[in-house]
């Protein structure tokens, strides 16, 4: 069956769009073998993420088996998930654990 976005672990929340998709369209979301159903909720440009399930304030995002984020809101099933509700966790100097090494010189 044709796929219209595609995931790769269970645990993923969101899924990648394998074309354009449009706001009131039923998206088929491959999620390993299986195919599931998902209404959209808004526009998903090619490429983007789409939450495939509800997704929490402050929940991690979940991409490829990977976290890939923080939700920054809470994100309903359906909509475009990117920068506006989702915030990088990634080189935040700021949150605990993620400062970076320091490095000996030598000196």
């Amino acid at each position: 069956m044709k796929r219209d976005a595609i995931a790769i672990k269970a645990e993923d929340n969101v899924a990648t769009a394998v074309r354009n998709l449009s706001a009131g369209q039923t998206a088929r979301v491959g999620i390993g073998e299986e195919i599931i159903s998902v209404l959209l909720a808004e526009d998903i440009p090619y490429g983007h993420k789409l939450a495939v399930r509800g997704i929490g304030e402050g929940e991690n995002v979940f991409k490829y088996g990977a976290v890939i984020g923080r939700s920054s809101r809470p994100i309903e099933k359906g909509a475009h998930v990117h920068v506006h509700n989702v915030e990088s966790l990634r080189g935040r100097g700021d949150l605990p654990g993620n400062q970076p090494e320091q490095i000996d010189s030598g000196e």
